[in-house]
């Protein structure tokens, strides 16, 4: 059961000629277009633990354009201590490289407090040795940056469904996406 949002846009443009007809620049078409969407009662949360505010800001607009509540720990301690004083998010965005604790580190200690929450690797590293040892600490996938919105929003979607579990030996989802540095809007 969701609740129903509308949104109403109002549009001028420029009337389209009869056949035969002179364009009149006078004259314009003005209507109301509106459509209607069901949306959750509540939005999932993410937590986004990530030292990088520049990284901190692209998942953000990424995840609120995909109707997601965000949270933000500057590092892994942070992070922590947000989960051990009782918050409870649906989803973890975790970067493996920051100062002081770092995203393994971050891992274990969360999986000691909160065993069942759904945790997603995000990481520059792409060491297969690295992926695997994420994966044992039980992180439902491991995605390499940088991260693209469709794949993230895939992962999502698919963890929040229950579809992605950690297995012993290897990760429900490593993405890597080949990146030429040109391509920002991804």
């Amino acid at each position: 059961m969701g609740v129903e949002y509308a949104a109403w846009f109002r549009f001028v443009c420029p009337s389209v000629p009869d056949i035969g007809e002179e364009a009149d620049t006078r004259k314009f078409h003005v209507g109301v277009l509106m459509f209607t969407a069901n949306a959750p009662h509540s939005r999932p949360t993410v937590l986004i633990i990530d030292d990088s505010r520049e990284v901190q800001q692209y998942l953000r607009l990424v995840l609120e354009t995909d109707n997601y509540r965000v949270e933000v720990a500057d590092n892994g301690e942070k992070g922590v201590e947000r989960i051990r004083g009782g918050f409870r998010p649906e989803v973890i965005l975790l970067d493996l490289h920051m100062p002081g604790m770092n995203g393994l580190q971050t891992l274990r200690c969360i999986r000691e407090l909160q065993p069942e929450l759904k945790v997603v690797m995000c990481s520059s590293e792409d060491d297969p040795e690295i992926v695997r040892e994420a994966t044992l600490l039980g992180a439902q996938a491991y995605l390499v940056k940088p991260v693209r919105h469709l794949y993230l929003s895939a992962v999502l979607e698919r963890c929040l469904a229950g579809e992605l579990t950690p297995q012993e030996d290897r990760p429900s989802v490593v993405l890597r996406v080949p990146w030429n540095g040109a391509d920002l809007a991804n």
